[in-house]
C-alpha cells in the first residue's frame, strides 16, 4: 500500500487568462506536517480548495489515498478535515451547539464526540453557555479545527490558521497541530506566508509563488540552507583547526577550498573563539557571522528581496 495520502500531477487552474496554478506536482506522505508557504495570492488557497473538493482543476490529476477517478476521489473526501479561510460559525450559538449544527448538516449521527472534541482542542473548560460571538479569535480557530476533526480525518488541511492571532493564540494553535499529528498520526497541510512560524511547526515545506512550486524540502534541508556559522580566514588554518578541536572542543566545522573555515559551533560566542585564536598567535584576516535568515531564504527562492 502506498505511503502517500495525496499526490497531484501537473495541476493547473485557470480563471480566464489568469493561471492561478501552473503544473503543480506535490506528494504528501502519511504522518507528516507540510508547510505550504507563499505570499498572499501565490495559489495556496486555490490548491487547498481543489484538493478538498471545493473547486476543480483545469488540467492535471489528483490522487487521494490512491483514488484518482472522480467517483472514488469523492468517496475519499470524508477522510479530509478542512479549515479554509476563517471558520463559518454561528456567533449566537455555543461551541457545542455549533458542532451539533454541523453534524446535522453533514448527517453525522455520533453524539459522543462533542465533549471529546472540545477537550482535544482546549475548549473543554470553557463555560458551556458562552456564545461563540464572545470567543477570542484563537478560540474560534480552535473550534473550527474541532469541526474539521468531526469525521476523524486522516488528512487535515488548514489555511492560514494563525493569521491575525496574538502570540499566545499562535502558540496554542501550533501546539494543537503538533498534538493532532503526534497522537493521532494525522497528516497536516498548513498554509502560511510566514516561514519562521511554519519552521516551528512543519516537518516538510512546499514553497509556491505565482502558482508555481518553487521548491520542496524537509526540515533538515531547510536548516542546512539557513544554518549560521562563523567564517574565519587566517594565516594558519591548520593551527586554527587544532585550536578549534582541542581548546574549544568541537568538530562542528568545515574547511573550505579557499582555506577559510566555517565554524558551526560557538556562533553566538564570537569573543570566545576570537580569544582562543588570538592567544595561540593566529592572525585573523576575516571573522564574521554568516548564514541566511528564514525570511531571506524564502525571498531568494521566489526571486525577491525586502519584506514578505
Amino acid at each position: 500500500m502506498s505511503n502517500y495520502v495525496l499526490k497531484t500531477t501537473n495541476l493547473c487552474k485557470r480563471f480566464k487568462s489568469y493561471k492561478a496554478l501552473d503544473n503543480v506536482s506535490v506528494t504528501l506522505e502519511k504522518g507528516k506536517i507540510y508547510g505550504l508557504i507563499g505570499k498572499n495570492g501565490a495559489g495556496k488557497t486555490t490548491l487547498m480548495r481543489i484538493v478538498s473538493g471545493l473547486s476543480y482543476a483545469t488540467e492535471g490529476t489528483i490522487e487521494l489515498f490512491g483514488a484518482s477517478s472522480a467517483k472514488e476521489y469523492n468517496k475519499q473526501l470524508s477522510k479530509i478535515g478542512t479549515l479554509i479561510e476563517y471558520p463559518s460559525l454561528n456567533g449566537r450559538m455555543t461551541a457545542k451547539q455549533n458542532i451539533k449544527l454541523v453534524k446535522i448538516m453533514r448527517g453525522i449521527k455520533d453524539k459522543s464526540v462533542d465533549d471529546e472534541l472540545l477537550e482535544m482542542v482546549g475548549l473543554g473548560s470553557v463555560d458551556p453557555k458562552k456564545k461563540v460571538k464572545d470567543f477570542s479569535l484563537g478560540m474560534r480557530q480552535r473550534l473550527g479545527i474541532a469541526i474539521a476533526m468531526l469525521t476523524n480525518p486522516e488528512l487535515l488541511i488548514l489555511d492560514e490558521p494563525v493569521n491575525g492571532l496574538d502570540p499566545v493564540g499562535v502558540v496554542e494553535i501550533r501546539n494543537l497541530i503538533k498534538k493532532l499529528n503526534q497522537e493521532k498520526n494525522i497528516t497536516v497541510l498548513i498554509s502560511s506566508h510566514n516561514l519562521p512560524e511554519l519552521y516551528q511547526t512543519a516537518t516538510d515545506y512546499i514553497i509556491i509563488d505565482k502558482g508555481v512550486i518553487k521548491q520542496t524540502l524537509t526540515l533538515d534541508e531547510l536548516e542546512k540552507k539557513c544554518e549560521h556559522y562563523l567564517s574565519i580566514t587566517c594565516d594558519d588554518p591548520d593551527k586554527a583547526i587544532k585550536v578549534i578541536e582541542n581548546e574549544l572542543g568541537t568538530k562542528k566545522y568545515k574547511r573550505m577550498q579557499d582555506g577559510s573555515i566555517r565554524l558551526y559551533d560557538f556562533v553566538d560566542e564570537k569573543q570566545k573563539v576570537s580569544d582562543a585564536l588570538f592567544n595561540n598567535h593566529i592572525k585573523v584576516y576575516e571573522f564574521s557571522r554568516l548564514g541566511e535568515t528564514l525570511e531571506n531564504y524564502f525571498l531568494s527562492v521566489i526571486g525577491e528581496s525586502g519584506n514578505v
